[in-house]
């Protein structure tokens, strides 16, 4: 429908994923598929194209999944290795859309990608047959307003351990993962939302993550009128944890998607 926009969680899971590789816990051998967690992402489909957030490890198994064809802009909430290491899987995009994909992001998150994704920098990769190495270009963001697509985003400065990252709100929706404290400044930002998608790592507190009671206090200042928690470690159950949640609480899980 010409106009819609949707929003598609393509991971939800923490850095090591759910099942976590050598567990044998009852999530991790679990047979619900809403147990099973990529690498965090989401993917807004917006009129002016495809905007993903984050590219994890798992990023080509995520659009693929979705029957995602193209990806027209990638906005990074940080650096950190299960935000940023599926960039590569962007190398196809450029040949369809006729030129380099562009990347939104602070100053720090572009140094990091262009360390650790050298190869994509050096003087012969713009002389290099498209899909050799990633064509991309940066566009730069700070804690002012941007438009990507078409949408107006708002950047939500947020705490993570030590490291400052952005959460982000497009509409009345913010999306807000990888955060164990919101600075003052930042919870105007996240007034009256219809969703809120917010980290919830595990039961026990975490010093870079929300714990699951913590997150509840949040929304409890906050009172979203829906909200899902994302980034979830092994240690949350899907069907068992959301019996515990409050109404209007709920654990998003991997292709969960709504209009917005």
């Amino acid at each position: 429908m010409v106009g819609s926009r949707t929003f598609t969680f393509l991971g939800t899971g923490t850095s090591v994923g759910v099942p976590m590789v050598g567990c044998a816990c009852a999530v991790c051998k679990s047979g619900n598929p809403r147990n099973h967690r990529y690498r965090c992402a989401v993917l807004l489909r917006l009129p002016q194209g495809n905007l993903v957030i984050d590219t994890p490890p798992e990023l080509r198994l995520q659009l693929l999944r979705e029957n995602v064809p193209l990806v027209h802009a990638v906005l990074y909430t940080h650096y950190h290795a299960d935000h940023v290491f599926g960039l590569d899987d962007v190398r196809p995009f450029p040949k369809l859309l006729g030129g380099p994909v562009p990347l939104f992001c602070t100053a720090e998150v572009e140094r990091f990608i262009r360390n650790t994704f050298a190869y994509a920098f050096r003087p012969y990769a713009e002389q290099s047959p498209l899909g050799y190495v990633p064509q991309l270009t940066f566009q730069r963001i700070t804690e002012e307003p941007f438009q990507i697509l078409g949408e107006r985003i708002t950047p939500v400065p947020l705490i993570h351990a030590h490291f400052n990252v952005f959460g982000f709100r497009i509409g009345n929706i913010a999306y807000c993962t990888d955060v164990n404290r919101i600075p003052e400044e930042s919870w105007r930002l996240l007034e009256d939302l219809d969703v809120l998608v917010l980290d919830a790592l595990r039961n026990r507190p975490h010093p870079a993550h929300f714990g699951l009671s913590e997150a509840l206090d949040v929304i409890a200042r906050l009172q979203p009128r829906q909200t899902y928690l994302t980034h979830m470690s092994h240690e949350l159950e899907h069907v068992a944890t959301n019996s515990q949640l409050p109404r209007g609480v709920e654990l998003a899980y991997d292709g969960l998607s709504f209009e917005f």
